[in-house]
This record gives structure tokens, C-alpha cells and sequence, in this order.
């Protein structure tokens, strides 16, 4: 998607070959219009497949997922990072290793909100190394629901998650993927 790479180029920085700062207009401050633009591509891509709700992880998917779910016309459900005081029972949990937080978290999913009669695409701000998108598909799957795909809004296609989503049958769909990255220095792929 053009308009999310010169946006990129723009406002985003790159520190160093693995970190990329969005937070300008993804995930600190968002940027409405463009979310709303991101949410409605990731929607006509996977479009007329018969998804029934749009997931994500908390917190920094949740725009680009409630702006897909919306635009499909479905719920969205939020996985949670830690496991809620009053939300305990009839819960699916699996852990998560973090690359860029350097640790491990639980990742929940209440057992109402998805079911085996679903049929979830999962949506996230980046894809790196896989660790969530496939946790999540984890948790999904623990609730006997079938997966339409992943949609990202930033893929660093130099690491191995789409490749290892790929490998798991999942279709990864990206508005920007980056090739190459170094400080101040970002490269797209076609």
C-alpha cells in the first residue's frame, strides 16, 4: 500500500536493522483516516470468505482491527496480554515469547467470544517473527474456530514470520513489507 509506505518513509524511523518507530501514527498516536484506509484494504482483501469475527492482540492491533472489522461488518475480539481479575474461568491461555519486549507473556482468549461456528481473520500492526501471530492462531484453534489469514500492517519480510505462518497453512496478507532495514534506512519490497 503506497500511502502506508510514504508514510513510513515520512514520519516512521528506523533505529536499527529490527526496530522500526511508528508510534507517530500506529500505535501511540493514530492516524484515523489513514487506520481507517489500512482497515478497509485488509477488509477487500479478505472479502466474500466468510469471516465471521476479526481478532487481535492488545493493544497496538486494536485499531487497525476494530477499523477491518468494521469495514466487514463483524465483531472483533481483543486477546488479551494478561489474564483478567474477574475474567478467570472458561478462558483458552497459551504463553507467548515477546522479541521485543525480551520476555514472556500469557496470551487469553475468553471461550464465549470465539467458537467452533467462527471463522477469524487475525489482525495485527507488525509482523517480525511470528511469536504472536502464532500464538494467537494457537488460541484460536483451541476454540475449534477455522483461520482466514493474518493481515498486517507492516511485515519485516527479513525475518522469519511469514514464512513460518506460511509454513502452518496461513495466508499473510501486508500493506508494507520491508526488505532491508538499518538506521535511518528503509528498504520496501515490491
Amino acid at each position: 500500500m503506497k500511502l502506508l509506505e510514504e508514510k513510513i518513509r515520512q514520519d516512521g524511523t528506523a533505529v536499527n536493522e529490527h526496530i522500526l518507530k511508528v508510534d507517530s501514527f500506529i500505535n501511540h498516536q493514530v492516524d484515523p483516516a489513514l487506520m481507517q484506509e489500512m482497515g478497509r484494504e485488509i477488509a477487500d482483501h479478505f472479502r466474500n470468505r466468510g469471516i465471521t469475527k476479526v481478532a487481535t492482540i492488545e493493544s497496538s492491533g486494536i485499531s487497525p482491527a476494530l477499523m477491518t472489522a468494521l469495514s466487514l461488518e463483524v465483531p472483533m475480539v481483543i486477546l488479551k496480554k494478561q489474564p483478567s481479575k474477574i475474567l478467570n474461568q472458561d478462558l483458552y491461555q497459551t504463553v507467548v515469547t515477546s522479541f521485543t519486549k525480551e520476555t514472556n507473556y500469557e496470551l487469553t482468549l475468553s471461550k464465549k467470544y470465539i467458537t467452533s461456528e467462527d471463522h477469524v481473520l487475525l489482525v495485527d500492526d507488525f509482523l517480525a517473527n511470528g511469536e504472536a501471530a502464532t500464538a494467537a492462531i494457537r488460541l484460536i484453534r483451541m476454540s475449534h474456530a477455522t483461520i482466514a489469514g493474518l493481515g498486517v500492517l507492516i511485515e519485516k519480510s527479513f525475518q522469519p514470520g511469514h514464512e513460518k505462518l506460511k509454513g502452518q497453512g496461513i495466508e499473510v496478507y501486508a500493506l508494507a513489507r520491508i526488505g532491508k532495514m538499518g538506521e535511518n534506512y528503509i528498504e520496501f519490497w515490491e
